[in-house]
């Protein structure tokens, strides 16, 4: 495992250790069931969730990797949810916990096509073609449901249940096999629409039939997962929130959310700024030495605004004092060449595994950088 050296750049890391203050409390999950967890008192940042210790893993841990298309949607499709329900869950009063009311079996029958006999509660299309059919059957569009719990304090000593969350993974593209054929078909965005909002009603029903669940707000996420061969993720497109009691979203709110890959050849003006910067900022780095492959940049928007620019630099130095050089080297392009009111990172890797990370924060002037030895 390699060790990690802080650099200072004109920034100063503290590598003491933060106190690890904690509360104890009770979880109260039902009528009656009561747990004892921990809180932690220190919250790092005012848009990351406290989490309740010891941390409870979801019993639909690992269906997600099979279901989506890339690592990238895997990631996005939870931290998109959990950036979204900030909007009704304020990280500032509720708790994080993955989702505990839907299982394994539920998940499983409900991501299958839908059949009266053997699986009526399958929310994909059914599919009536008799076997050995050589027609094409109707495209599934759920790939995967993510549930997030959000908990709030009642009183001093206990917190319950103050929401859930549920992003719905829906297929752009549906991939297939008939008779050792593949095949691949594009989804209409009318369908995806259409289809996640049926399948968004009828899981807030379920829900509300599960014990503790009838009186907690409930936000609903459609998630547009990419193309297998996409090197960017999917996103979120639109949510809305079933109130307390209520057995269906009452209203859709779109989201305009987007990751683009710089260098681009998109020419809306949007993106020819930064694109310009990164273009810019990849010719400069080229000038320090020839021994890596490439510079390639992600933009994260929200509407027509960058948020995030992350940048990923291969290299193949051998020495830590070159390794140290090219870092210093970078960290001055990214305060001369990127503005400070967007988030900046910027990874450097080898063959090896992670070499250096720079990190420029929102208003910061100077990076922090990190260089693992």
């Amino acid at each position: 495992m390699k060790r990690l050296l802080y650099l200072s750049l004109g920034v100063l890391v503290l590598s003491g250790c933060l106190p690890v203050a904690t509360d104890k409390t009770e979880v109260l999950n039902t009528e009656e069931e009561v747990e004892t967890a921990i809180i932690p008192s220190i919250q790092l940042d005012d848009q990351y969730y406290r989490t309740l210790l010891p941390y409870k893993e979801s019993v639909t841990r690992g269906t997600i990797v099979s279901r989506l298309n890339s690592r990238y949607d895997i990631k996005e499709a939870e931290s998109g949810l959990l950036r979204m329900s900030q909007q009704q869950f304020s990280p500032e009063d509720y708790y994080f916990q993955e989702g505990q009311k839907i299982t394994s079996e539920e998940l499983t029958s409900w991501l299958r096509r839908y059949d009266a006999e053997n699986n009526p509660d399958g929310l994909n299309p059914e599919n009536t073609l008799p076997e050995g059919s050589e027609e094409r059957p109707p495209a599934s569009i759920l790939a995967h449901v993510v549930e997030q719990n959000y908990l709030v304090k009642t009183d001093e000593d206990t917190i319950r249940l103050g929401g859930v969350s549920i992003g719905l993974a829906l297929n752009s593209v549906y991939y297939n096999r008939i008779n050792d054929v593949a095949y691949e078909e594009e989804i209409p965005s009318s369908r995806i629409v259409e289809e996640g909002q049926r399948m968004a009603n009828e899981i807030v029903a379920r829900l509300r039939e599960k014990e503790g669940m009838a009186k907690v707000p409930i936000v609903v996420g459609l998630f547009k997962q990419n193309s297998r061969s996409a090197i960017t993720p999917g996103t979120y497109f639109s949510y809305g929130t079933a109130a307390p009691e209520a057995t269906a979203v009452s209203n859709w709110n779109a989201v305009s959310e987007e990751y683009v890959i710089f260098p681009s050849s998109r020419t809306e003006e949007k993106y020819r700024t930064i694109d310009t910067k990164v273009r810019n900022f990849k010719q400069a780095t080229e000038k320090y030495f020839s021994n890596f492959t490439s510079v390639v940049g992600t933009g994260f928007y929200q509407g027509d605004e960058l948020r995030q620019l992350k940048i990923e630099i291969p290299i193949e130095f051998y020495g830590a004092a070159e390794i140290i050089g090219f870092t210093q080297y970078v960290t001055g392009l990214v305060i001369e060449h990127f503005p400070e009111n967007i988030q900046v990172e910027v990874s450097v890797t080898s063959m090896n595994g992670p070499e250096a990370l720079i990190l420029r924060k929102v208003d910061q002037t100077e990076p922090v950088v990190h260089i693992y030895d």
